[in-house]
């Protein structure tokens, strides 16, 4: 389990930054691999950053001879600057990813998508996710594993305000969430990033689903270890 290699895409965001600093302190991963758009200001004897044109995925192939693929890209509709800008960054941008993945055998495919993706959403943000979700369950993965947080608690580079005021309610917000409305309370970025890492050291196939709840119970239950 100690000679594993990984390959990250999204290492900038909130929580695939996460996720790169337990993926390079892991015993389990001897190389980690990123693909950014720009290199990171960071170094690691581990770590190998690959300056990548997304719109030519098909030209980075050969990264994808790894064990486990993690795909944290993600954007918004305001900082993409339109829909159609948005749908690549979250959409065909993962889908092509996945394509790679499958055709390299990667063992595991782990993405996150968002809590309320739904293919028939009238909310274009949540049909997107939920079109992609559809289309990664027919490409035929190995084992694929799909995140679905609510609101993502953390330091981001930049600034949302609604996020902003969301965090700073979150505590009250989440005494109010019980039941079947616990899925909907604010998750740490680190949490998910954690239980990504953790699914992906199980040995198994198929399709897989983990929204915000669920992700919280799997957190605790690697704390309780």
């Amino acid at each position: 389990m100690n000679n594993k290699i990984a390959l990250l895409a999204g290492a900038s965001g909130l929580v695939g930054n996460e996720l790169l600093h337990i993926l390079l302190d892991s015993p389990n991963y001897n190389q980690v691999k990123i693909l950014v758009r720009r290199p990171l200001e960071m170094a690691h004897e581990k770590l190998e950053q690959v300056v990548t044109d997304f719109d030519k995925l098909d030209q980075y192939a050969n990264y994808f001879d790894v064990d486990d693929v993690y795909c944290c890209l993600g954007t918004t509709i305001k900082k993409a600057g339109s829909q159609d800008a948005f749908k690549k960054v979250d959409y065909e941008y993962p889908l092509k990813m996945a394509e790679l993945a499958k055709s390299q055998q990667v063992k595991n495919f782990l993405i996150i998508t968002a809590l309320g993706a739904d293919a028939d959403s009238k909310v274009f943000y949540s049909r997107t996710k939920g079109q992609l979700q559809v289309r990664l369950k027919k490409i035929g993965l190995t084992a694929l594993h799909i995140f679905q947080p609510s609101l993502l608690l953390g330091e981001r580079q930049e600034f949302r305000l609604g996020e902003k005021a969301a965090t700073v309610l979150s505590p009250a917000i989440s005494k109010l969430l019980k039941g079947k409305m616990k899925k909907y309370k604010p998750v740490e970025a680190r949490d998910v990033a954690l239980v990504m890492y953790e699914v992906a050291q199980i040995e198994r196939t198929g399709n897989y689903t983990y929204p915000s709840d669920r992700i919280e119970t799997i957190c605790g239950q690697s704390a309780d270890k």
